[in-house]
């Protein structure tokens, strides 16, 4: 890897993919879990011949108290979610088991939905006058990528809410 490329190679959403294959999303998702579990990443590099990523996590401790956490476990099981209150969700989501899942889960809490398969669909009902409380849209979309969609997005209605998700149904 070159030294430029190192040096981002962590930062969310840095890829050398070209527009519309994909996004750099894998290298800050790890590092966000080391650093979420109070783990490490190291990353070895040889220009020219390999470079080796390893993850450091912690030791897991066994908790001695199992009865307190069979009662928080009891707890989060009968949380209640947070319900919405007819808010308009749009989910920019090109494959069709993860969109009609996060669609079903989002209607299940409240909210109503509003569903596009890509950018080319979802640019339309952007430039609309139709309410969008909040804009869900899978980064690594073909053609207009997630990020690029929120950049227009953004240009039409300055301020909305927006959720980047990465979702595979295999």
């Amino acid at each position: 890897m070159p030294p430029e490329v190192l040096a981002k190679v962590l930062d969310p959403f840095f890829t050398i993919k070209p527009i519309g294959q994909g996004t750099g999303l894998g290298l800050s998702m790890v590092y966000g879990f080391a650093q979420q579990s109070r783990g490490h990443v190291r990353i070895e590099n040889r220009l020219g011949h390999c470079t080796r990523v390893t993850l450091y996590l912690p030791p897991a401790h066994v908790d001695a108290c199992a009865e307190a956490k069979a009662e928080a476990a009891a707890e989060a099981a009968t949380a209640v979610l947070p319900q919405g209150r007819g808010e308009v969700v749009m989910v920019v989501e090109d494959d069709p088991a993860v969109r009609l899942l996060v669609v079903d889960v989002l209607a299940d809490l409240g909210y109503r939905t509003m569903e596009a398969v890509d950018s080319a669909a979802a640019i339309p009902i952007l430039q609309s006058a139709v309410p969008i409380d909040l804009l869900v849209t899978d980064v690594g979309l073909p053609g207009i990528n997630g990020r690029q969609l929120t950049e227009f997005a953004r240009q039409q209605r300055p301020g909305l809410h927006v959720l980047f998700v990465r979702g595979r149904s295999s």
